[in-house]
């Protein structure tokens, strides 16, 4: 079910998807942030409700955007959804934006920074930084995860240090490049579908690119506090390692003609 409150019309440079489940509070403070300081690059937001939940309430002035609502009857995964927001975007930049990230209180449009980063020419994805709500950086960029670094990362504590996947928390992409890849592979129904979208970007010659942007982003793996999570995690790790993406990506990262960016240490 769609519910446009198109209130003004500017260029529609970048299409958000946002999908809810049960965040109301997070997406009204989200959405009013976009209104107040991301007009002149966000042209429409996808806001899917994949619970029950109230549509967020409009501002004195309206929205700056198009604000489409859509309400699934039945819960969908985290490919699946922003899937069908992004299936007719005809914007030339997509974007995939989780309820729980919110903007820094400087006043600046991180979008202004992630669209100039991907409109370069060779990228496929532009990203920010993700703070705690400390202020601290977060661990959002990783190397290409095997069963040998989890143990690493879990047992002895190794520190990655090259950035060739990251979190979908935050990311936008040419929407070209966005339809060429498909968006998701919904066969991820949560977990690893970040990961695997970010090979395939690589899988094409293009790069992942840190822009000068921040976000805050509070989440937290829900697979280290809910068994069903942590079932979904093992299953979709599983389904990447035996993917043929994963196998290319491996061969094409460990060539000489393919840099990974690197990973800023605090």
């Amino acid at each position: 079910m769609n519910r446009p409150q198109t209130d003004t019309h500017l260029p529609r440079r970048l299409v958000v998807s946002i999908v809810s489940h049960g965040h109301g509070a997070l997406v009204q403070r989200l959405l009013e942030q976009l209104a107040a300081r991301c007009a002149g690059s966000v042209g429409r937001v996808v806001l899917t409700h994949n619970l029950p939940d109230a549509t967020p309430a409009r501002p004195p002035g309206g929205w700056p955007f198009a604000l489409e609502v859509r309400c699934n009857s039945q819960p969908l995964g985290f490919g699946a959804n922003h899937n069908r927001a992004l299936a007719e975007a005809t914007e030339p930049f997509v974007c995939v934006l989780n309820p729980d990230v919110s903007l820094l209180d400087d006043g600046l449009d991180p979008f202004a920074a992630l669209l100039a980063t991907a409109s370069v020419a060779g990228v496929g994805c532009a990203y920010p930084n993700q703070l705690d709500e400390h202020g601290r950086v977060q661990d959002s960029e990783r190397e290409v995860p095997s069963p040998l670094r989890l143990l690493q990362r879990r047992l002895l504590g190794r520190k990655e240090t090259k950035a060739e996947w990251v979190n979908a928390a935050c990311m936008v992409l040419p929407g070209a490049v966005w339809h060429a890849l498909g968006g998701f592979d919904e066969r991820y129904f949560m977990y690893c579908e970040d990961v695997d979208i970010c090979l395939r970007v690589r899988l094409g010659r293009l790069s992942l690119v840190r822009a000068e942007a921040q976000v805050v982003h509070a989440g937290q793996r829900a697979s280290g506090r809910s068994a069903r999570h942590l079932i979904w995690h093992v299953r979709s790790l599983f389904r990447l390692w035996r993917s043929p993406v994963y196998r290319q990506s491996l061969q094409l990262l460990t060539s000489a003609s393919v840099s990974a960016g690197t990973i800023d240490t605090p």
